[in-house]
């Protein structure tokens, strides 16, 4: 019997569905989590000002995870635990491959530098999914006037999701592993981040370095292909019934969908019974 301590959740397509809100049964399944002293904290490829209001909400007392674990936060004290950026070489090079004339105008690209959004122009796209995130972004024309400092993370927006797909394989025969963390958090995202960042490592840290647990000792929830190195390295790893085939294959527990309150059953299947 694996003894949990630390729950850690997705936050898009997991304990949020398509109201951008936490329902009542999440709430209360979280509530009752940590009534029985198991710690619960977010892990999102959402920017961290983003994520914030669903940090509150729960009452973590956590450090917030943001970017797929670029970014490490915590709240309370405003210490940032971890920041690790793109190099600046690396975005100037995919900035030049998203303006090839065949790609330039069917994606929007959004660079992320000091928890802001800035991009090239508010596309229809971006103006959505500034308004699910509750964040402005800043136009700013050239997105090479924002490398004076080190993006945290790169996304190209495109709802095609073949084009997505074709991105994803094309640049990971451009960039290996060891110079580029790829992955899709929606299948319309295609996002870049610094090659040493998943919610594995950034689980992992929490877990290890901060609480002194194990794996073992952890349980995660996710919908994506983001939260696979989060859900391999928990003792439990629960995808959702909405997560790509992909991902639940990996999960040792598929919940019901992010509709049905998946995330609320399995904590009732594994914590709370």
């Amino acid at each position: 019997m694996l003894d949990i301590k630390l729950l850690v959740l997705d936050i898009d397509g997991t304990i949020s569905g398509s109201s951008n809100k936490l329902s009542e049964p999440v709430k209360g399944a979280i509530a009752a989590v940590q009534a029985k002293g198991i710690q619960v904290a977010i892990a999102t490829g959402r920017m961290y000002c983003s994520a914030l209001r669903f940090h509150q909400e729960i009452n973590s007392v956590l450090p917030l995870t943001a970017y797929q674990g670029a970014w490490i936060q915590d709240p309370a004290s405003q210490k940032i635990h971890r920041h690790w950026p793109v190099s600046r070489d690396i975005a100037y090079q995919l900035l030049d491959y998203f303006e090839q004339p065949q790609l330039r105008w069917l994606l929007s690209v959004h660079f992320y530098v000091n928890d802001q959004l800035y991009v090239r122009d508010l596309s229809q796209e971006t103006r959505i999914y500034a308004e699910r995130s509750g964040i402005t972004p800043i136009p700013v024309g050239d997105l090479r006037r924002v490398l004076t400092h080190e993006p945290t993370k790169i996304l190209a927006l495109c709802e095609d999701t073949e084009l997505i797909n074709w991105l994803m394989g094309d640049l990971r025969r451009q960039y290996t592993p060891a110079e580029l963390y790829l992955t899709t958090s929606v299948a319309t995202f295609f996002e870049a981040t610094n090659p040493l960042v998943n919610k594995g490592t950034a689980v992992r840290y929490i877990a290890e370095e901060l609480l002194g647990l194990q794996s073992n000792n952890v349980m995660t929830i996710g919908d994506n292909f983001n939260d696979v190195e989060m859900l391999q390295y928990a003792g439990i790893g629960v995808a959702m019934g909405n997560a790509p085939s992909g991902v639940q294959a990996i999960a040792q527990w598929v919940a019901p969908t992010v509709d049905q309150d998946g995330a609320a059953t399995a904590m009732e299947k594994f914590l709370l019974s």
